[in-house]
């Protein structure tokens, strides 16, 4: 009679799943819940809302140019209080209205807040700021960051 005896060469006869079953659980958990944190935004966004396609979202523009008056909606405001008040009526006719200023490169920034102001004390909390899509890269454009000349 033969007996069964050990196989000497260590081959591995049966495989235990479970604790492989145990590790994918718990990577899919993993990928549940980080899947989750991805999906909430990690900053707040107003974004506007549009229950048709047709609705056209209005924006009040104010121009402020380096030398003459703000304009606002190319009407002249020649003082912040005139900017104020223009800005009210244009928020009056639409509460959800939003304002963009475009201001020049070289308007000063104290005038620029003060346009600022001027929109908040109208109530307008929705402002931003206009800009251009910068053109072909020109030689000498890194002295513009460091204040130097273009």
């Amino acid at each position: 009679m033969a007996s069964q005896q050990p196989q000497g060469d260590g081959l591995i006869v049966g495989i235990n799943v479970t604790p492989m079953v145990d590790i994918m659980l718990v990577l899919l958990i993993i990928f549940i819940v980080t899947a989750k944190i991805i999906v909430t935004p990690a900053v707040p966004m107003d974004l506007p809302e549009a229950s048709q396609v047709e609705q056209v979202q209005v924006v009040l523009s104010v121009l402020v140019p380096e030398r003459g008056v703000t304009l606002v909606n190319g009407e002249p405001a020649a003082s912040p209080a005139e900017l104020t008040r223009l800005a009210a009526e244009a928020r009056s006719r639409d509460p959800e209205l939003r304002a963009v200023i475009h201001a020049d490169g070289n308007v000063p920034h104290r005038r620029v807040l003060a346009t600022l102001d001027a929109l908040k004390q109208a109530g307008l909390t929705r402002v931003a700021f206009g800009a251009e899509e910068p053109q072909a890269p020109r030689l000498g454009a890194a002295s513009e960051w460091a204040g130097g000349p273009p």
